[in-house]
């Protein structure tokens, strides 16, 4: 982490050298931006003229590779000081000659294994090999691809630092912007991917998909070399961002809510034909059919932002009013990059924007993300804790219930016992003292069956107090009671009774 920042420190302070350069000490740069170029496309006559630089092969010849020559006059120079030439874009390979001798050889002519427009080229000059006599003469000799725009910039020349500068400020610029962008893009991606995982929402799941899509793009600046031949690299990467703009409109919609069924058919459609054109377009080689996907997007893009518009205005949504400043902004940067870039049209740019308000777009959504799953943990939380008080009071319910069916429970126990006792004195006892009744009662009664009688009541009463003391389910003290109990009358009426009560088990 430390390199990484002391390298971004660097890169930053040698950028801002290049700008600070003072040309009264010697160090001054020349920028040619025109050159005598001979043009020949595949399949079609040489053409000779004069152009300027920036030159777009695409824009002349479109759906067409083949060769050109350019030839630029250096200026004067004092002939003992080195000397470099800057090259922010040339391709796509490139042969350098300073008066007819090779001087630098950028990738192999005709070798589309390689694209070495992607970024700039310092090249220096031999001090050998510029002439006393008469001006020095640039020949770039390039070789393109179609629809890979290929072409010449403007070339510099002058002092080698202030190129080393010029170069090093590109790099920081156009390298790690690219840089930064894909790791983003892939950290935003991954975290949304891992929310669409746990959380199953479309919504997640379409932001993961357009960051992953938007990488392809902005992975193509640092990978120079790419083994898949063209014009499928250009497929692949034209496919991804198509999708890339298809994804983050419909995923627009579903942040918003908003889904309006004719939309999401036409973001649908337009997907599908993000897919179709391109891949047709680089298959057949017509740059039309590409461009007329993007302007595809683009109307996708501006229904979308008139849903967002009408959200900020009418439904006040602060959701919206977010958006609304960076969907302009990419409308915007999308109408320049199809007019001025992609067509060429008002003299062309070579600086695509809609990567950068696309990216600056994606932060914010990203923060919405982020936002709206913040508010779901809390939604979360909030149902957790009403659950739990739910839960807690339908447990004191419960308790409650409980208890009064416990207390429901021991009552109806002591009413059943007390019926027991209640049938045992009536079977029991009451029978014995009507017995009893019944002999007092007659004139000739025998003392001793009157005995006997009351001691067969007292034998039901013992008995029936005996089985309201709480024996705990011990059978060796139940057994043992009613020995006591029955022993002395068993051994009146003479009977012999042998106890033999081994140890029970409890």
């Amino acid at each position: 982490m430390r390199r990484a920042w002391r390298r971004l420190i660097g890169l930053s302070w040698v950028a801002l050298s290049a700008c600070s350069i003072d040309p009264s000490d010697g160090q001054r740069a020349v920028r040619l931006d025109s050159a005598q170029a001979e043009l020949q496309p595949d399949g079609q006559p040489t053409v000779q003229r004069h152009v300027a630089l920036r030159h777009r092969w695409d824009k002349e010849f479109p759906g067409h590779g083949g060769r050109a020559t350019y030839r630029l006059p250096l200026p004067p120079s004092d002939r003992a000081t080195p000397q470099a030439l800057w090259f922010e874009s040339v391709g796509n390979q490139a042969q350098v000659r300073i008066n007819g001798v090779v001087v630098q050889q950028i990738g192999a002519l005709g070798d589309s294994r390689l694209d070495v427009g992607k970024t700039g080229h310092v090249v220096m000059v031999p001090l050998a090999l510029l002439r006393a006599d008469r001006a020095d003469e640039l020949t770039v000799e390039a070789t393109m691809q179609p629809l890979r725009a290929g072409g010449l910039a403007a070339v510099w020349y002058g002092a080698p630092a202030l190129i080393a500068a010029m170069q090093d400020r590109q790099q920081f610029l156009k390298q790690s912007t690219a840089a930064a962008y894909v790791a983003s893009l892939l950290l935003m991606g991954g975290l949304a991917a891992g929310l669409w995982w746990r959380q199953r929402e479309a919504v997640y799941g379409c932001f993961s998909l357009a960051a992953l899509f938007g990488v392809v793009r902005h992975l193509n600046h640092l990978w120079i070399d790419v083994p898949v031949p063209w014009p499928l690299w250009g497929a692949v990467l034209a496919v991804g961002y198509g999708c890339h703009l298809a994804l983050i409109a419909r995923f627009v919609l579903l942040l918003l809510g908003t889904n309006p069924l004719w939309l999401v058919r036409a973001i649908g459609a337009a997907t599908v034909m993000a897919i179709v054109l391109p891949a047709l377009s680089f298959w057949w080689l017509v740059p039309g059919l590409w461009t007329a996907a993007l302007v595809m997007l683009e109307g996708i893009g501006a229904a979308c932002f008139a849903i967002v518009v009408h959200e900020a205005f009418v439904a006040r949504r602060t959701i919206a009013w977010l958006l609304l400043g960076s969907g302009g902004l990419l409308l915007l940067a999308g109408i320049h990059d199809i007019v001025l870039v992609r067509m060429a049209w008002f003299g062309g740019s070579g600086v695509p924007l809609t990567p950068h308000a696309m990216f600056f777009l994606v932060l914010i959504l990203a923060g919405l993300v982020v936002a709206r799953y913040n508010r779901s943990v809390a939604d979360y939380r909030v149902l957790n804790d009403s659950l739990a008080e739910r839960v807690a009071e339908r447990e004191a319910q419960l308790q409650h219930a409980f208890e009064a069916l416990r207390l429901q429970r021991h009552e109806q126990a002591v009413l059943s016992e007390r019926q027991r006792i209640m049938r045992e004195i009536h079977d029991g006892v009451g029978s014995q003292l009507v017995g009893l009744l019944n002999m007092v009662g007659q004139a000739q009664t025998d003392r001793h069956a009157i005995e006997e009688q009351v001691q067969l009541a007292l034998d039901e009463m013992r008995m029936a107090v005996d089985s309201l003391q709480p024996m705990h389910s011990d059978l060796t003290t139940v057994l043992a009671t009613l020995r006591y109990r029955l022993q002395t009358r068993l051994q009146a009426a003479g009977i012999e009774v042998v106890w033999e009560v081994s140890a029970l088990p409890p």
